[in-house]
């Protein structure tokens, strides 16, 4: 107890207890911040990332809070949501004063009410944007964003979350997420084949183009490259049609293996040739910096914050986003020069380690959270 009276502490907040991209910079984040604070991190339901967490050394709070979902966007479910928040707010209100929070740190757009339970425990909030919904309706987008006045600072993964908050996201910080470099590399095979092997690692989702890397698949083996597709990666609840649509999609073919939620991503790149990260939407894109990092060619959607990772011909390829062809065309172009494809991992992989470090990445939060957190701590008074 001595330990948790003597360190101020930050409360994160973060809407999924599941570990893929967004979810594994949460724990870089705890990383950066528990050299300074006691760090507690607050999660609707406990999951494989509370592990995670625990790890780098961070205390688990399970609060449940609504989190802005697809299904809450119709009159019956905005009733629900306003129910859910009005449930959990005083709860929120209360784990905040109960910590002594310094700083609350919002992981995301999509728990509007952490801010809100901030502003009114009057605790400085920094949000930090792993979203980039420059496809939806302007208004949309303007009610995902206007929360973030309630943010004292606001942070935020690429130059494209930045341009898609609009006018909320002038003045926010860049960050760009900082990725944990494999503790040992296996190197790639020096013929891509037989079989050539393809991985997509991520969500089974829309989003993700997990239905435009099976077609592309297909497609490449109809022109006789001997390949084949491991898709890593799980739904989101309520995406279970979609898996059926990718199942239906594959067939009875062999080549398309759905090997499900793996918490390591670097054992698929060590048995992949060449990793691919088709998105449609993809605010930074973690996993083209892994795939990198593993040493791996990688061929991915000329999108959002992939053109800010990504460099064609010179660290991978860039294909046009939601083009099976285009994607078939990206990966052949790999497998007909191998040599050269190999020459560019290897480019990709001194590169991604330069730029996207993890080291530089604490830096850069824990300064953006000690200048929020100087003048709370000041004034910060016991809870009543």
């Amino acid at each position: 107890m001595a330990e948790r009276g003597a360190r101020s502490a930050v409360v994160l907040a973060h809407p999924s207890p599941d570990l893929y991209g967004s979810d594994r910079m949460l724990v870089e984040s705890v990383r950066a911040l528990v050299p300074d604070w006691r760090v507690v991190v607050t999660l609707p339901a406990d999951g494989p990332l509370s592990q995670a967490l625990r790890e780098a050394g961070a205390e688990i709070v399970v609060l449940p809070v609504p989190v802005l979902r697809k299904a809450y966007m119709s009159p019956f479910g905005l009733v629900r949501l306003a129910f859910a928040a009005a449930r959990a707010l005083p709860r929120a209100w209360r784990l905040l004063r109960r910590e002594r929070a310094a700083v609350l740190y919002v992981n995301t757009v999509t728990i509007p009410l952490w801010l809100i339970a901030a502003r009114l425990a009057r605790v400085p909030a920094l949000c930090h944007v792993h979203e980039a919904e420059d496809g939806v309706p302007g208004p949309v987008r303007a009610a995902l964003s206007a929360p973030l006045r309630l943010a004292r600072t606001v942070v935020v993964n690429s130059r494209a979350s930045a341009a898609a908050l609009g006018g909320a996201g002038r003045g926010a910080q860049i960050v760009y997420n900082g990725v944990e470099e494999p503790a040992r590399t296996v190197p790639p095979r020096a013929e891509p084949g037989p079989p050539a092997r393809i991985a997509l690692v991520g969500r089974l989702s829309p989003r993700k183009g997990s239905d435009v890397a099976v077609k592309a698949v297909r497609l490449l083996r109809e022109r006789g490259y001997d390949a084949s597709l491991t898709l890593v990666g799980a739904i989101f609840p309520g995406y279970e049609w979609f898996e059926e649509e990718l199942r239906t999609m594959a067939g009875d073919d062999e080549g398309v293996v759905f090997a499900g939620f793996r918490p390591s991503v670097w054992e698929s790149f060590a048995e992949a040739d060449i990793a691919i990260v088709p998105s449609r939407v993809e605010p930074f894109g973690n996993v083209a910096v892994e795939a990198m990092l593993a040493g791996r060619p990688v061929v991915a959607s000329a999108t959002q914050g992939l053109v800010e990772i990504v460099e064609d011909g010179e660290n991978g390829v860039l294909v046009p986003p939601d083009d099976p062809a285009a994607l078939a065309d990206g990966i052949a172009r790999l497998l007909d020069d191998w040599d050269g494809a190999l020459a560019m991992a290897k480019r990709a992989r001194d590169d991604a380690a330069r730029r996207f470090g993890k080291d530089r990445y604490h830096s850069e939060l824990r300064e953006a959270v000690r200048r929020l957190a100087a003048p709370a701590h000041a004034t910060l008074s016991p809870p009543s």
